[in-house]
């Protein structure tokens, strides 16, 4: 990615910050990785998602009763800004006071506020489209999603052992490749099919790629990365 790339839009997974219990480690080396490219001028904004913490509340309600969708996924949502409110503490001293949950939110960004840290939306919204808004509102063109894959596969990996990385795709295929078309909570796919039809009709580009750091900042340094470009 060029220097005169002032913005950059990270949607960061939940289960990527807390694969099993809040990883630490991680956030110490993401925190001096997003800070390193704030000195050099950058500006972020992070979307949290809900992860492994939003599908276990969602499942234990979904094992009580006949939980109906709205609810599920305010529980998700509860649980990025969970998320949200820990990546705005961390990174306090250059963060937006305010965690962003209204995508649509006029934002006015005043020196040294160079990070905006957002959350889930409304029920029907996922992370991903909330990523896509904000970068049409901040004027950014490419979109990192941080997942814990490493890829995006031509078949599910988990099902297909044979299943093939794919290190360039357009939305068309990918969306043709997901095979579904609308969101629901608790969705598990490498991106929101809603999200993915915004991102087309605005010509955003998103980088899909694992929570390798060193991988990530070569992205931002060069473009060079391993992972998926879909665009």
């Amino acid at each position: 990615m060029k220097k005169d790339v002032e913005t950059i839009i990270i949607s960061l997974g939940g289960s990527v910050m807390a694969p099993s219990r809040i990883d630490v480690d991680f956030l110490k080396q993401f925190r001096r990785l997003i800070l390193k490219f704030v000195h050099d001028g950058y500006r972020f904004a992070v979307i949290c998602g809900g992860g492994k913490t939003a599908r276990e509340y969602q499942n234990a309600a979904r094992d009580v009763v006949n939980a109906v969708p709205e609810d599920l996924d305010w529980l998700g949502i509860h649980a990025t800004r969970l998320n949200a409110h820990l990546l705005r503490t961390i990174f306090r001293e250059v963060a937006y006071p305010r965690i962003i949950k209204n995508p649509n939110e006029k934002i006015m960004l005043e020196d040294p506020e160079k990070v905006v840290i957002a959350s889930g939306w409304k029920p029907g919204r996922s992370t991903d489209y909330i990523a896509v808004v904000l970068a049409r509102n901040l004027g950014a063109r490419t979109v990192i999603n941080i997942t814990n894959t490493d890829y995006v596969y031509d078949r599910d990996p988990s099902k297909f052992p044979d299943a093939k990385p794919l290190h360039e795709t357009c939305w068309k295929d990918f969306r043709k490749l997901i095979g579904v078309s609308k969101w629901s909570p608790g969705l598990n796919t490498p991106f929101d099919p809603v999200a993915a039809r915004v991102a087309e009709r605005l010509k955003l580009k998103v980088a899909v790629m694992g929570r390798d750091l060193g991988n990530i900042e070569r992205f931002l340094s060069s473009g060079s990365f391993n992972g998926t470009l879909i665009g």
